[in-house]
């Protein structure tokens, strides 16, 4: 199984391309903090992680997305490879991961909500419908009913079971 999910923070306004064909492509890189910090100096590292998205999914996130805004990724890992075109004994290396859905994340003071998924490469934006529960009175235990318990029968067995 090859799948990967990310949060973290674009690095980077991402840019919105075209194939020749008009097919539409947007890579951007997205800042991830690591667990732990470093034991020498207290500072937390990032990982810096390059994306790729195709068709409507590179379209969302050039619209939605920019510099410093917080980002979920879901995708796949991809790796790759190149010769340099100045040197062609050196041979380049890529690794990135192609964007299946985008999600925003934070608050609105990260520019950013904490629900809406853009999902499938359909350029969508569903918030969730708000529902509020019907207000119930609080239990009061002392009132519960738990039914008759000779209706239950006795196992005086830990034998095995039946399952």
């Amino acid at each position: 199984m090859n799948k990967v999910i990310l949060v973290g923070r674009l690095t980077a306004d991402p840019e919105l391309r075209q194939t020749q064909s008009g097919v539409a492509s947007c890579r951007f890189t997205v800042a991830v903090d690591r667990r732990f910090a470093d034991k020498n100096t207290g500072e937390r590292q990032a990982d810096f992680i390059t994306c790729m998205a195709w068709r409507q999914t590179a379209e969302f996130v050039s619209r939605y997305f920019n510099k410093g805004k917080m980002i979920a990724v879901e995708g796949s890992l991809r790796t790759g490879k190149y010769q340099d075109r100045n040197h062609s004994d050196v041979t380049h290396y890529t690794t990135d991961v192609y964007v299946d859905n985008v999600e925003f994340v934070g608050g609105k003071n990260d520019g950013g909500g904490n629900s809406g998924f853009q999902n499938g490469g359909q350029n969508t934006y569903q918030a969730p419908a708000q529902q509020s529960a019907p207000a119930q009175p609080a239990p009061n235990n002392d009132n519960m009913a738990y039914g008759e318990f000779g209706s239950y029968e006795e196992i005086l067995s830990d034998g095995d079971l039946p399952f």
